[in-house]
């Protein structure tokens, strides 16, 4: 009994291998097209928090593809430093500028009095 279990099986394995990779004429299963992701972070203007939000990664057998995951954090990081930078350079120009204004008025008080301090 345990021999014809054994032989069973080995045969049944057997069709199923062969039935996978395509029987007699010797062809093998097509490999199947990588996904592409579906929303793409725009190229020609800067990402928004909706483009964020819509993106969806394609998905594998053991996660997202390393490939499409490390282009979304790289154009983020960009995106992300190059805020970072302009919002310096505009902080560096209202410091310069609010360095250099000259001190106006004071719109409440009369001419020639002083204010009690």
């Amino acid at each position: 009994m345990f021999f014809f279990l054994l032989i069973t099986m080995v045969v049944v394995v057997a069709a199923v291998t062969l039935a996978v990779i395509g029987g007699n004429d010797g062809t093998v299963l097509p490999d199947a097209p990588p996904e592409q992701p579906a929303d793409p972070l725009p190229a020609n203007r800067p990402v928004a928090r909706a483009d964020v939000d819509a993106l969806r990664l394609p998905v594998t057998p053991r996660g997202y593809r390393m490939a499409d995951v490390d282009d979304v954090l790289d154009r983020l990081g960009a995106e992300l430093a190059e805020r970072d930078a302009r919002i310096a350079e505009l902080e560096a120009a209202l410091a310069g500028a609010q360095a250099t204004a000259v001190p106006r008025p004071d719109l409440f008080t009369k001419p020639g009095e002083q204010e009690d301090r």
